[in-house]
């Protein structure tokens, strides 16, 4: 057994030292190792916390102005969004754009933060797994965002893009594309079952080829993840 592996043995059944290797062992590694030493970075600090305000809201629609405001000494947008591409150039976090025909307007959306992997959302919560159901708004989130960083994944290794899709009151969760075909999906857990009103508005203007609800109704979020995103098309 390597001495990697003898760590997560002894501390997967503390799954708050489990948390607090995630963020100081891997989290600060990742940074600092793939990022801050090959690329200058003159706020090393600002990345960190844009960072873990990305894993906060993963799944979450926000402005980067609205981050702006949250960082202390960030600089202006420009340099966060730099910041934002260079975590996802190293497999951290994404900003996915909003989906629109032309690719300017894609560029200059609001991004939609995603982790790449669910762990770097989950350690930056401390409420335990076990009760983390009894938060319906974060288990909404949290589903989403499973779903979020296994479609990121997946695009990299089978050439797709993601996006997401919203219009004032509208939205759709996810949007792929692949060629000259488009799928839309959108994921409703318990905690955010209401009506699927972006749906119907996105399918009238842009016509995917497909559309799939992802709830306890139709097709759960476990089986979605069994599934290879290129047969959805």
């Amino acid at each position: 057994m390597s001495g990697a592996s003898k760590i997560h043995a002894g501390i997967i059944g503390d799954e708050m030292r489990w948390k607090s290797y995630i963020k100081d062992s891997l989290i600060e590694t990742g940074i600092s190792r793939d990022i801050i030493q090959i690329t200058r970075i003159d706020k090393p600090a600002v990345m960190k916390n844009l960072f873990e305000l990305g894993c906060t809201y993963s799944g979450q629609i926000l402005s980067m102005t609205k981050i702006l405001g949250q960082l202390q000494d960030a600089g202006n947008t420009t340099t966060l969004s730099h910041y934002l591409h260079l975590l996802e150039t190293a497999g951290m976090l994404s900003g996915i754009q909003k989906y629109a025909v032309a690719p300017l307007r894609r560029r200059a959306s609001i991004p939609k933060f995603q982790v790449h992997n669910n762990a770097l959302l989950t350690a930056q919560t401390e409420i335990l797994k076990k009760e983390i159901p009894n938060h319906p708004a974060l288990w909404g989130r949290i589903i989403e965002s499973c779903i979020g960083g296994y479609l990121i994944n997946q695009s990299i290794r089978s050439s797709f893009d993601v996006y997401y899709w919203r219009e004032r009151d509208k939205e759709v969760d996810f949007v792929l594309k692949y060629g000259d075909k488009m799928i839309a999906i959108e994921v409703k857990s318990q905690a955010n079952s209401g009506p699927y009103n972006g749906m119907d508005t996105f399918r009238k203007v842009f016509n995917p080829v497909k559309t799939y609800s992802i709830d306890n109704q139709h097709l759960s979020w476990k089986e979605f993840l069994r599934i290879d995103p290129l047969q959805l098309f």
